[in-house]
């Protein structure tokens, strides 16, 4: 039986992209993975696939999430995960070379500031943070949502869309410094660097 995965608002309406939570990498996922510096600390890892490809490739990387339904699907695939909430204490903090924040998940929580200022405080002096960034037009938020992993859902939890146009405000605000935007296969990415 194929897993499912969907990231849903309260009205019931699913966000798009949910559908690769639970597929193979994508020509796009291997060229972000390949700009990734290790160690890794893949934010809101979900069901593993970019970790757990680090992993393969014998990058030193570990997974934090705390939907325990994604957990269980990342632990079956051998990804190297952790259940924790990034606002938490992070095993190697102030260590980790690169940071993920893909899928979407510059919006965890809802402060995209918030969230970029405490995953920069994570990494070393000079650390990259890799981020996916919605289309440009398409920001929205915050609002609640909820993972629902085959039929298991998450609690609700704050999410915002952060298109292009809207990172240098952010970044700006968190202290980090954007080094590279780029659109590839319809999605859109960005490197930024901790100063």
């Amino acid at each position: 039986m194929t897993a499912t995965a969907c990231l849903r608002a309260v009205d019931g309406t699913p966000f798009s992209g949910a559908h690769r939570w639970l597929g193979p990498l994508t020509a796009e996922d291997q060229a972000v993975l390949a700009r990734a510096e290790p160690p890794v600390l893949d934010v809101g890892c979900g069901a593993g696939r970019h970790v757990l490809a680090l992993a393969e490739r014998g990058v030193v990387a570990l997974g934090i999430d705390i939907t325990p339904a994604a957990l269980d699907v990342a632990r079956r695939r051998g990804a190297p995960v952790l259940a924790r909430s990034v606002f938490e204490r992070v095993p190697g903090a102030g260590r980790w070379a690169c940071a993920l924040l893909l899928d979407g998940n510059l919006g965890i929580g809802g402060d995209p500031a918030a969230l970029l200022a405490r995953v920069a405080s994570l990494l070393r002096s000079g650390g990259t943070l890799l981020v996916e960034l919605a289309p440009t037009g398409r920001s929205a938020g915050p609002e609640l949502v909820r993972l629902d992993i085959d039929g298991a859902d998450s609690p609700w939890f704050a999410w915002t869309s952060v298109d292009t146009t809207d990172l240098p405000t952010y970044a700006g605000a968190a202290g980090v410094q954007i080094e590279d935007v780029w659109d590839a296969g319809g999605r859109s990415f960005g490197s930024l660097r901790r100063a």
